[in-house]
């Protein structure tokens, strides 16, 4: 190609995707596939490798290609990045607000900004005439370190900014950041290379961020955000709200629920949502920050030992903690899978005392390095379930690799380990924990009794007041008045709330008869095809796999648990106290914005059980199956995923889908 066209080319494919990048980062609008995106990136890559002299320094090629550094140089900020004080209650907020109000004069409306307080990694990007020329760590405020050749390598910052009225010289003040999607991959893969795993997203990225070699950033899942500009030159603006407009139309990623409010009022409110709604995100926040937005305000108001008086970080308690793991002991499901969890020394955690956490199982444990008597950073996974993320430090002398007993801690049966399932299992059907958690799961999930928790079943059934089903509608006022904790009243409301659970849907029973394999998706499936339990009952195998997702090994397992007389005899048992044994309207499809779609989970989510997210899905419309097709619209996947499913998945082309992918579904 003659260099006169090849420049014209060049210019063309760099702008073009430079367009894409922006679309894809910052206006959150891709607008091409990833396989145009490559096709553009190699013909300019290939262009570049022809004409060397056509390489510009905002090419996307230009991304990578710096040598290995032995140590970062230091670098003065033109204009100090000041840290924010902190706040934590909404008392706090009011006196801000108030001696904001005084310093200001007494009757001057304040405006103020609101944005999520990224757990990342503060940046200052240099730019001279439009392009990037610096890029350095906030370090003391003052100097921070040189990152420039690896923040290049984060396709979410422009080298170049957009449009052509760029100042000569601008600094712009970002976080960077690892999705926690992208954390739990990079994590996977540093285990299966024998490497480490990082105890969380925010040292995940400050670990990225200053790698010698720009090549193992640039294979890191890193992100950026602007919140702001420091020291810069001919730009023009009043507000801070004002800047991060203008930040975005130059081509800058800035936060899409940050926030213009009027009253302190609403400022305290938001915190407070977002403390909720942070779930939601795929990314971890710690807060909220909130400023003064008029620049002249924040002018007048100054600062305090470098600290601006216009601006406070609304944080909310850590959700990580530090504490000593005493014991890993087992717990035996209603289906005898074991489920190991950790008994902790007592820590707060997000405004929580936590003496438990969550342990997934052997292969888990031992994966992240998780030991008895060991130190272990313990998190509120999706600010609901304490999980433990590994030790918090070297091994302590003496600590030992944990191993599944080969025996069931309250049957004594010899454990077995299904081919293909990450669970140990207890085969005996007539072990006492099948009861008690059978009990446990139709008082918490099937019927979702009222008045009557987890601690309760338990003492009745170590009383020997209910050790079945039936007898749990068979029980008295006085009796459960004989328990500590209910009173007259409360007893009474507690039987009449299990009385009233006799109207659950028949797919409910069914899920809580604890038939092997058979989950909230299959049960529904199940009353919707057989419409009566004495047509389940007596349906043979082959009329068995009819049923959605219901497959040959299932059907078997199915058909077998009906041919048992002690199972008949549940069903007639619970059919005499008037539970619901024929389909309703409950059971027929609901029609909604998913109506049509058909989604399978896999693994083990951390903010919803797995009954509450099929549930969910099953409300808005959509079908839930327990197995990958080609008609899978998406396979979302928690932690320990099935192998199969997720293979399938891949060959068939199905989107898979983060749990954090599911909340956005679901919220829109």
């Amino acid at each position: 190609m003659p260099q006169s066209d090849a420049a014209a080319r060049a210019a063309e494919l760099r702008r073009l995707l430079n367009r894409a990048i922006v679309a894809y980062y910052v206006d959150d609008a891709p607008i091409m596939e990833d396989a145009a995106f490559d096709a553009l990136y190699d013909e300019l890559a290939a262009i570049e490798a022809e004409h060397p002299g056509l390489v510009a320094p905002d090419s996307p090629t230009q991304r990578v290609g710096a040598p290995l550094s032995d140590r970062f140089q230091k670098v003065r900020h033109l204009s100090p990045m000041g840290s924010l004080e902190k706040v934590t209650t909404d008392e706090a907020i009011a006196k801000w607000a108030e001696d904001v109000r005084k310093r200001l004069g007494g009757d001057e409306p304040v405006a103020y900004v609101l944005e999520p307080k990224i757990d990342g990694l503060a940046i200052n990007l240099t730019y001279e005439n439009g392009l990037l020329a610096r890029g350095a760590t906030r370090g003391d405020g003052v100097v921070g370190e040189d990152v420039t050749v690896n923040l290049r390598t984060i396709r979410a910052i422009p080298l170049r900014m957009l449009g052509e009225d760029v100042p000569a010289t601008i600094e712009v003040r970002g976080e960077v950041y690892m999705p926690l999607s992208g954390f739990r991959t990079l994590n996977e893969r540093l285990v299966a290379e024998g490497k480490q795993a990082t105890p969380n997203p925010r040292n995940a990225a400050a670990g990225s961020l200053r790698q010698k070699d720009p090549s193992i950033t640039a294979s890191r899942p890193l992100s950026f955000w602007a919140y702001g500009i420091g020291a810069h030159e001919g730009v023009d603006l009043a507000t801070h709200w004002q800047t991060l407009q203008w930040l975005k139309e130059h081509g800058f990623p800035i936060n899409p629920f940050a926030e213009r409010v009027e009253t302190v009022e609403e400022v305290a409110a938001h915190a407070h949502e977002w403390e909720v709604r942070r779930a939601e995100l795929d990314y971890e926040i710690d807060g909220i920050v909130i400023k003064v937005d008029a620049f002249d305000q924040q002018a007048r108001l100054g600062s305090l030992h470098e600290r601006p008086r216009w601006a406070r970080a609304f944080k909310w308690a850590p959700m990580t903690a530090v504490t000593r793991l005493n014991r890993i002991l087992i717990r035996v499901g209603r289906t005898g899978a074991l489920n190991p969890w950790a008994v902790l020394e007592p820590v707060e955690v997000g405004g929580v005392t936590i003496s438990r956490a969550t342990l997934h199982n052997e292969e888990d444990i031992n994966r992240k390095e998780i030991r008895e008597g060991d130190d272990v950073v313990v998190q509120r996974a999706g600010d609901v379930i304490p999980q433990i993320v590994g030790p918090a430090g070297p091994h302590r002398r003496g600590t030992k690799v944990f191993r599944m007993p080969t025996h069931c801690p309250l049957c004594g049966t010899e454990v077995v380990k299904p081919e293909g399932e990450a669970m140990h299992r207890c085969p005996n059907r007539a072990c006492p924990s099948r009861g008690l958690e059978s009990l446990i799961n139709w008082v918490m999930a099937a019927a979702d009794i009222d008045g009557v928790g987890e601690q309760s079943v338990r003492r009745l059934w170590d009383l020997g007041l209910v050790r079945s089903v039936p007898e749990l509608y068979r029980l008295t006022r006085e009796q459960l008045m004989a328990l500590d904790g209910y009173g007259e009243i409360s007893a009474g409301n507690a039987v009449a709330a299990i009385e009233a659970s006799k109207a659950i849907p028949f797919s409910r029973v069914l899920f809580g008869l604890n038939i092997p394999d058979v989950g909230w998706v299959t049960a529904q499936n199940l009353a919707r095809h057989f419409g009566t339990v004495d047509a389940l009952m007596n349906a043979t195998q082959e009329e068995l796999v009819e049923a959605e997702g219901i497959g040959p090994e299932r059907a078997e397992a199915i058909a077998e648990w009906f041919r048992d007389d002690e199972n008949r005899r549940l069903v007639e048992d619970l059919r005499s106290l008037e539970l619901r044994f024929e389909a309703g309207d409950e059971e027929k499809p609901v029609e909604g914005p998913l109506t049509g779609s058909r989604y399978v989970i896999t693994g083990t989510l951390e903010r919803l059980t797995r009954e509450q997210a099929e549930a969910a899905l099953e409300a808005l419309g959509a079908k839930v199956s327990d197995s990958v097709s080609s008609k899978t619209t998406g396979l979302v996947v928690g932690e320990e995923p099935g192998k199969s499913k997720l293979t399938k998945a891949e060959k068939a082309g199905v989107p898979i889908l983060s749990e954090a992918d599911l909340a956005k579904l679901l919220a829109r």
